[in-house]
């Protein structure tokens, strides 16, 4: 007689997560996971429930959002540009000779 198996909520909910942010079928991911078509559905069911409605990617930013996404963008640059100038620096470094103590 086999017991049957008990998995916490957020083993749950990260199954779940595996068939709505990846879209793939529910058959596919519950068949790697090793668990039944039918209970991984109700467990994508019960996320979206948990979850809410998803935004409408078609559908206008807010004021906000707008404001948001011109301070990310902006942030993005800045790190982009951070990193170019220390991927200059370490390359600089890297093809200077090593300074040897008591030389100048």
């Amino acid at each position: 007689m086999s017991k049957r198996k008990r998995y916490t909520p957020e083993y749950r909910r990260a199954t779940a997560a595996l068939v709505m942010d990846t879209d793939r079928p529910i058959a596919h991911v519950a068949e790697e996971i090793d668990v039944l078509a039918q209970l991984l559905g109700r467990r994508v069911q019960q996320e979206r429930e948990r979850r809410g409605p998803t935004p409408d990617p078609e559908a206008p930013l807010a004021a906000e959002e707008r404001e948001e996404l011109k301070r990310l963008r902006r942030r993005v640059h800045e790190l982009e540009t951070d990193n170019e100038f220390l991927g200059t620096a370490a390359a600089f470094f890297a093809s200077k000779p090593p300074r040897r103590n008591g030389s100048s």
